[in-house]
């Protein structure tokens, strides 16, 4: 479940509207930025499961001594972008301790021609398809990945990466800034462990029942002999 607020207090007040239903919860940029790292530190105190999604892009040094440091926070999951050198960096960084380091393949906010803009002369399923072969290779537990690609990743990795999926719209959900959007039932066919939902929940009037409709659908497709 995606925290996307400008404050701790919109926070925690969804996460107690989820309680006993949600019990990991990320924390990205925005509420980073507007509290520091008090909301983890709150969310982890309570027993819940932190996905710290903050994409460290740096020299490999620097991303290194993040990760270092943010690796003594108890947080499940950190987010890391870019080439090898950051992603073995990382893993260096991260040492012994009991954290997954997610790579960032390919925003599901960017399409064909976003790819081509940046100067990629590929298109995305062969970008993702490589960027998470590089993040195995150098040592990474899993990828931020569509659900658009995340069956081709399957098929050709296995089950050695977790996979990670935001970009989630639920049947007559607005897509709104996502060129790659799935549904949660679409995400788990494909091979995704994981599910990032923010806004069909946060915008919606009731969240805790938005958050129950997403989940048994979720449960359902972990079930499907479909399944990837």
């Amino acid at each position: 479940m995606a925290l996307d607020f400008p404050s701790a207090s919109q926070a925690t007040e969804l996460v107690e509207q989820l309680d006993g239903l949600v019990s990991f919860f990320k924390v990205g940029i925005e509420l980073q930025l507007a509290e520091g790292m008090s909301p983890v530190q709150n969310l982890i105190s309570k027993g819940k499961k932190v996905f710290l999604d903050l994409k460290y892009f740096d020299v490999p040094e620097t991303v290194e001594r993040a990760v270092r440091r943010a690796a003594t926070l108890g947080v499940t999951f950190l987010t890391i972008h870019g080439n090898g050198r950051n992603i073995e960096a990382a893993v260096k960084g991260r040492g012994e301790a009991d954290l997954k380091l997610l790579s960032v393949t390919v925003l599901t906010s960017l399409d064909a021609s976003d790819i081509q803009d940046l100067g990629f002369p590929c298109d995305v399923e062969a970008l993702v398809l490589h960027r998470a072969k590089r993040a195995l290779e150098a040592g990474c537990d899993g990828v931020i990945a569509s659900g658009e690609e995340a069956r081709q990743i399957r098929a050709t990795l296995g089950d050695k990466l977790l996979i990670v999926t935001p970009g989630i719209r639920p049947v007559g959900s607005p897509n709104q800034d996502q060129k790659r959007a799935v549904t949660p039932r679409e995400a788990v066919l494909a091979g995704a462990d994981y599910l990032v939902v923010g806004r069909p929940i946060t915008r919606d009037p009731d969240p805790r029942k938005a958050a129950q409709g997403i989940l048994s659908e979720m449960e359902e497709a972990f079930t499907d002999p479909a399944r990837a």
